[in-house]
Formats: structure tokens, sequence, C-alpha cells
């Protein structure tokens, strides 16, 4: 097909004007019978790049994908597109899976997504043997590598599956995040031939990112919050423990939260997910259970309550913001308990059993290194999007004016006289208790807490009881963290680390070394900004929302389904008047236009008649 043709469907079915960077070309390839292996970015339009091919050659497309969330939401974003499209997982009962299967032998389905572990059964080889195979797109294909954080033993099933078809499909790989190892290990372990290498960068414009260090992270998160109750966002931690408490004390403040982690049981975590997918609840708090082939493309903010392991997982899971390429904030808060948090997680997680000895040991090492990296991103005073992207391998620029650290202003602190008596408070809990004492009751002691626990074990009775009790807890606790990262104290080993002093502890209390850090201020939300977020403000953009989640609600579908934000917004801009002028809003294709094309021009009369404004451009 020619190139008006590819641009053609674009229109038709996905509603853009023209390809972005790199799509063309994987999918030329694609097209053309050579296998691609593209890496680009979450929100880059990853799947345009098999789903065009899909409709232009003959037969069926089979798309490999880890997560049976993840195909329910493809497939249901291709048939509101238009396209014939169908899942096969373990969601399906027997009599559906062969239901799939009788349509899909009559010709009636172009894309099928198929979970890695049914190409081997028995039923679904025999259907392959006998089908018309043109394409196999491989989703979130750093699965595949062992090296890769999100290793799957059944995508090494990928390349024997080809092998045993009687025509070997066209092969495309594709994945948001891999190193130069994870790209050597994808092209080998899919046995891709001569492939087209694409990798487009993994820079997100988009997205804002910062690192926080607050003394109290609920208070922060509230504060950050309160500004933003009509938005969707993400809020990750690193233990099922900590999204209890978070979900638990957001619940309590009024914000329509909910949670998903590994221990709850499969209807619930089915149901919060779907109700945070269907906008019925704004705040997804979870652990990294709740991850990969998330689609919610209104996702406008992700919060790490906890650090990751690892930036190749941060970089991920941040990535689940601004999906439609609209402005979305990533923010890190950043404490020196994440960082041996994440160091035990890492010594004491569940081996894997597919590995060697000598193989897991490696891991351990690499894991431990790549944490080390992560820390240092919670710590760099440079350009954060910089440092991100340089870990990929990739040129930045030294500012990008888009991150917390190019466009915050870092204030310089002499701490030394707080030092001092912190320190000086560890000392003398090590005197008194040889295993020492956790980072709480220290802050208790030198706050002058007359807690129950407090006066049991004799804190009060120390030189250093109360010497910081105009100080508030939280500020203690923020400058324990700091005197970590300087390494003026360490964390113990385990499970419940304790602080420990270090050679530098002496320089500090004994040799006059001051102790500087850098810190920014943070702007809190003012009573009518908060208001403002909570009521919404009137505008154009306002009113399409609410006419998209009132279909949403009808039609049984998650509201960015129908339009993404990104789409509204330019609605907004272009505020059409006619059917034609709808159908240049980017993201409106020929069949959305027919579904919803005059509700959503209704609605924007109706907003016209009401504001007394003529055609702006201006949506907010």
């Amino acid at each position: 097909m020619s190139a008006i043709q590819k641009e053609e469907l674009l229109k038709q079915y996905f509603g853009h004007p023209a390809f972005r960077l790199g799509q063309e070309t994987l999918i030329d390839a694609l097209l053309s019978g050579r296998d691609v292996l593209g890496v680009m970015p979450t929100g880059a339009g990853k799947s345009i790049c098999y789903q065009i091919p899909a409709l232009m050659l003959p037969g069926i497309t089979l798309v490999v994908s880890p997560l049976i969330s993840l195909m329910k939401d493809q497939v249901t974003a291709l048939k509101q597109a238009g396209v014939a499209a169908a899942y096969i997982n373990s969601s399906l009962s027997l009599a559906q899976y062969l239901e799939v299967l009788r349509r899909a032998k009559s010709g009636i389905y172009k894309i099928i997504y198929v979970a890695p572990e049914r190409l081997a059964t028995e039923g679904f080889l025999d259907f392959a043997e006998n089908a018309e195979l043109s394409l196999l797109a491989v989703d979130e294909a750093h699965c595949v590598s062992q090296w890769g954080q999100d290793f799957r033993p059944s995508y090494l099933r990928i390349a024997e599956f080809c092998a045993t078809l009687p025509k070997r499909p066209t092969v495309g790989a594709f994945t948001a995040t891999a190193t130069d190892e994870v790209k050597r290990d994808v092209v080998k372990l899919l046995e891709l031939k001569d492939p087209l290498e694409l990798t487009t960068g993994f820079d997100r414009p988009n997205l804002y990112f910062s690192v926080e260090t607050p003394g109290s992270k609920d208070a922060w998160l509230n504060a950050f919050l309160s500004e933003r109750r009509e938005q969707s966002g993400i809020v990750y931690c690193a233990t099922r423990k900590n999204v209890e408490k978070v979900c638990d004390m957001l619940r309590e403040r009024g914000y329509a939260a909910t949670r998903y982690h590994a221990g709850l049981e499969d209807e619930e975590r089915r149901a919060n997910q779907e109700n945070f997918l269907y906008d019925r609840a704004r705040v997804m708090v979870a652990t990294n259970a709740f991850g990969m082939g998330i689609d919610k493309s209104n996702v406008s903010y992700v919060v790490h309550y906890n650090m990751p392991k690892n930036i190749e997982s941060y970089y991920q899971e941040a990535g689940r913001a601004g999906r439609d390429g609209t402005r979305a904030e990533c923010v890190l808060l950043y404490s020196a308990l994440d960082v041996r948090t994440a160091k035990f997680l890492i010594e004491n997680g569940e081996e894997n059993e597919a590995l060697t000895e000598e193989e897991r040991a490696f891991n351990r090492e690499r894991d431990l290194a790549r944490l080390v990296r992560m820390a240092g991103y919670g710590k760099t005073t440079d350009c954060l999007r910089r440092y991100i992207l340089q870990y990929f391998g990739e040129k930045a620029p030294i500012h990008c004016a888009n991150c917390g650290n190019c466009c915050g202003k870092l204030e310089e602190f002499d701490i030394t006289t707080e030092a001092q008596k912190i320190l000086s408070g560890v000392t003398r809990v090590e005197r008194k208790y040889r295993s020492g004492l956790g980072v709480t009751m220290i802050v208790r002691m030198l706050h002058g807490s007359k807690e129950q626990r407090v006066l049991e074990l004799g804190l009060d009775k120390l030189p250093t009881y109360g010497v910081m009790q105009d100080t508030d807890r939280s500020t203690i606790r923020s400058y324990i963290d700091r005197l970590i990262e300087k390494e003026f104290l360490c964390l113990t080993d385990g499970e419940y680390p304790v602080p420990r002093t270090t050679e530098r502890t002496k320089d500090v209390l004994f040799h006059d070394e001051q102790v500087i850090i850098y810190a920014k201020k943070r702007e809190r939300p003012t009573k009518k900004k908060a208001a403002a977020a909570q009521t919404g403000d009137g505008s154009l953009f306002a009113a399409l929302r609410e006419l998209r989640f009132e279909i949403a609600q009808r039609e049984h579908v998650p509201a960015y389904l129908v339009f993404s934000n990104a789409t509204l917004q330019d609605m907004a801009a272009k505020q059409p008047e006619t059917m034609t002028e709808f159908l240049d809003v980017n993201g409106v294709g020929s069949r959305k236009a027919e579904l919803y094309g005059e509700a959503f021009l209704d609605c924007i009369r109706a907003w016209k008649e009401a504001n007394g404004k003529e055609k702006s451009g201006i949506w907010t």
C-alpha cells in the first residue's frame, strides 16, 4: 500500500493526521517482511507500529502481550475505533475461547492478542498452524531477557512457536525500556532475522520530573493531592504495608483512593483496577504489582512514596503518567531509609528458579549497582531528565527547563548545630543500647516526647533528651536522612535498620566540619487554589470532560477510551462547529465521529451560548 493509504488508515481508525517519529519507518519495514526491534518511550505510539500493518496485511496479526488487563484495554480501544479484534487468555471460559477461534478461522478478526503461555498449548498450536499469520508482534519485548527487570520465562517460547509454523510470520518486537544489553538479548532470544533496530529516544518532554525530601511524606502527599482532586494519579509504595497505610490515610482525608498489591484477592484487585480505569477512584495506591500494561491515558501524576530499586523500574512506572501527551508530573519522595529498604528487598527477595546460582549472584550484584544509580537520582542537584537519559545511553542537554532541579531554586542551609545534636543523641543511644534504636524512637527522644515507650526505655534520662524540642519531628527525621546520605550516619542491615555513627561522625562533633544541605521550598496550596481544583473552572474543557464521563458510564468503558485528554484539549481549542471541523480534531477518527460527534458538537454549542463566547482557540 502507498503512503497515502497508510495515512488514510491512521486518520480513519485512530484520528491522527500524521505519523510520529519512527512509526512510519517501522511500519514500512514490517510491510516489506523484515523483522524489527522498536524501542520507543511510553506514549510514543508503539501499538500503531503493528496495528497499521495488521490492517494492511492479509490474514491475522498475533500480538503477544504479558497482561490480561493490557489485552482487554487494547481490544476495547480497537473495537471503539472500528477494528475487529479479540484476545485469548485465561480470563475466557472454554466456550468463549472456542468461539474466538471459530470466528478467527472465519476471518472475522484482523488482530488477536494472546498470552505467551497460550503459544505452547495444543489447541492453539493447531489453530496457528492452519491459520494465515502474517505478523507476530511482541509487546513488552524486554520480558524475554533475564537481565531485564520484568523477565518472563514464557517469553522464551516465542521463537520456538514461530519455528513450528509452516511459514514463519514477520516478527516485530517493541518495548519502552531496554538498555543495550537487553536489546541484544531480545534480538537473540526472539531469533529476529536481520531486524531493523530503531530507538527513537527515551525522552518524554511532557513529563515534569522532581524529587522531594519532605520530613513528613503523608503531609506532603496530602498537600500535593489537595490541588489535584479532579485528576487521576498513581502513588507507588515499596511494600504492601505502606500501600494499606497510605490508602487508609488518603481515604480518611476524603480522597477517592483505592489500592492494589499482590496480597489482595484476585476479585478485589480486578475491581480496584476497574474503579481506577473508570475514574470512580481518582487515586491508585499500589506496589509495582500494578504495573506493566496499564494503558490509562489520562494519568496526570505518578508519585513514588518510596524509591524503586532501579532507574528502569522508576522510568517505566513514572512513564504511566501523561500517555496522551499532555503535561504530567512524576515525583519521587526520597529518603535514605528507602535506600536501605530497597537493598533489603534485593538481598532477601524471591529467587528466580530459572537461573543458576552463579547467575543469581550476578543478578544480586547487578541489582545493588543499579540501586546505587537510583539513589544517585534522588540526591543529585543536576538536571533530573539528563540523569535518566544518560543512564540509558542517550545524550541530553545540561538543563532541560522541565524538571524540579532545573526550574526550582535550590537554597543552601547550614544545619551544623542540628547535626551535632542528632549525632550526639545517636552516640549516647549506642552506648546505652547495644542493638540500637530505630529512627522513630531517636526522633522522639530528641524532641522530648513524654510517650510511655520513651519513658520506659529511660530516654528521658539522656543529656540529649529534648534538645530539639523546638524543631518539629518531621524536620528532625529529614535531617537524619540527610546525615545518612552524607555518611555522617549509616543504617544497619536487616528488616528493622537502626542508625549508627560512622568515622565521619567525629568530624562534625569534634573537628568543626560544617554540614551544608540544599533544598527547594515548596509552595503550599492556598485555599483558593484547592477550591478551584475541586470545583472545576467552568471551562469548555471541563464541560467536554463531563460529557465524556457520562458517555463512558453509559457505555461501560473507561473515559479515556472515548477520547483522551489531549483530544479534548484540541477539541476545546479548535471549538469545531461542523462534522468536517470535528474530524480535524487530533484523535477523532471516522468511527468515533460517527458515534460521538453530534453529542460533542452540541456540548460545544451549548457552552458557547451559555458563556457568550466566540471561537477563541483558548481552552482553559
